[in-house]
């Protein structure tokens, strides 16, 4: 059966159900998934019906505005809240620009509830998809192919899969957390520190945030210390104190008076803790803190490395309904470059005389 007889049996068969699944069109033209499939988005850049999750539904070519604004995009995170909070408004901005809505789901950080997420936002019937998955870089062995099964165009945010983790590539739009670390490190090599502890929070940032330090401790002739004391996301955990000091003494063991800390929460609990053991902040501790979301409100403002949040997420927007729209761009991998915003935490230049006694009970 020639291409043209199918077009014409999709639109008959959409004219009397309204919705179409892929499946039932292998059975009923007996072709493969992959040649339905073509023919439902050459039907649909012809603006005679919209491709979602699974199939098809109808539409009028006079419902594809050239402005957009019929458009709807799904966006999938971990969070609505603290770092996603930005990207969300950044995507919503750009959108809006375009006539387009977005519609949202979050996944909490469960594997499963995401995928649940994903079938639920595409059953919307979007044309297109952003997603910042659960699973982060490091962990891609275990992606399996839940991103490869999405059958309307895909933007990953803050990730990047690529072979073999997944079967084709994914435009990606994502911050470059290792040169955030660098920045880091350079201003407090800048200052006089050839000594940084850092702490790092158990999340899928830390992968790049290693690679980072790791690189530039190398470069800049700095010794770092990566500590293993899982600091307390919540300042009123009832281990926090404990934590917190097992740190500060981590810190005092490798003779150092810079501390890099991932995240703002952490690093704003840290410099409480280090002012009520009687250390002052920045002259006997300098503190760099990432994400910079609430870094300036602490009791010190936090000197702070600053992922774009909202340009990223209007960046993967933008790369998005251009797609849809018919740019011919090939796939594009991009990252974006955090800035360092230098507030009052970290002023404290290393001494030449030796310390004495900065760590008191």
């Amino acid at each position: 059966m020639l291409a043209p007889e199918r077009h014409e049996l999709i639109l008959r068969s959409l004219r009397r159900h309204g919705r179409l699944r892929v499946a039932e069109l292998v059975a009923e033209l007996g072709v493969s998934a992959i040649t339905v499939r073509r023919d439902l988005a050459e039907l649909d850049s012809a603006g005679l019906l919209r491709r979602v999750h699974g199939g098809a539904i109808g539409t009028s070519p006079a419902g594809r505005e050239t402005q957009g604004s019929q458009l709807t995009i799904g966006i999938v995170v971990p969070s609505a809240a603290s770092y996603y909070s930005d990207v969300i408004r950044g995507a919503e901005a750009m959108a809006g620009r375009y006539g387009a809505r977005l519609v949202l789901g979050v996944s909490g950080y469960d594997v499963e509830r995401e995928r649940q997420r994903i079938d639920k936002v595409l059953e919307v019937g979007v044309a297109g998809l952003l997603i910042s998955t659960a699973l982060g870089d490091g962990a891609a062995d275990q992606l399996d192919s839940r991103l490869d099964e999405i059958d309307v165009p895909v933007v990953l945010m803050e990730r990047a899969f690529g072979f073999p983790h997944v079967a084709r590539e994914y435009d990606h739009v994502r911050t470059d957390h290792a040169y955030g670390a660098m920045l880091a490190l350079r201003h407090f090599a800048a200052l006089g520190h050839r000594r940084v502890a850092i702490n790092l929070q158990a999340t899928v940032t830390a992968h790049w945030l290693r690679r980072g330090i790791e690189s530039a401790a190398a470069a800049l002739d700095v010794e770092v210390f990566l500590s293993p004391v899982d600091l307390p996301m919540r300042g009123d955990d009832p281990v926090a104190l404990a934590q917190l000091d097992a740190f500060l003494a981590e810190c005092e063991a490798f003779d150092s008076r810079a501390v890099l800390v991932h995240s703002d929460e952490h690093g704003a609990r840290l410099v409480e803790r280090a002012m009520e053991r009687g250390l002052r902040v920045p002259e006997d501790l300098a503190v760099i803190a990432y994400n910079d979301v609430t870094a300036a409100l602490a009791v010190v403002p936090l000197t702070a490395v600053c992922p774009p949040k909202f340009a990223l997420g209007g960046t993967a927007c933008e790369l998005l309904l251009r797609k849809l729209k018919g740019d011919p761009a090939p796939v594009q991998h991009l990252s974006l470059l955090p800035d360092l915003n230098i507030r009052t935490s970290c002023g404290a230049v290393a001494d030449a005389e030796p310390r004495v006694a900065l760590f008191r009970n």
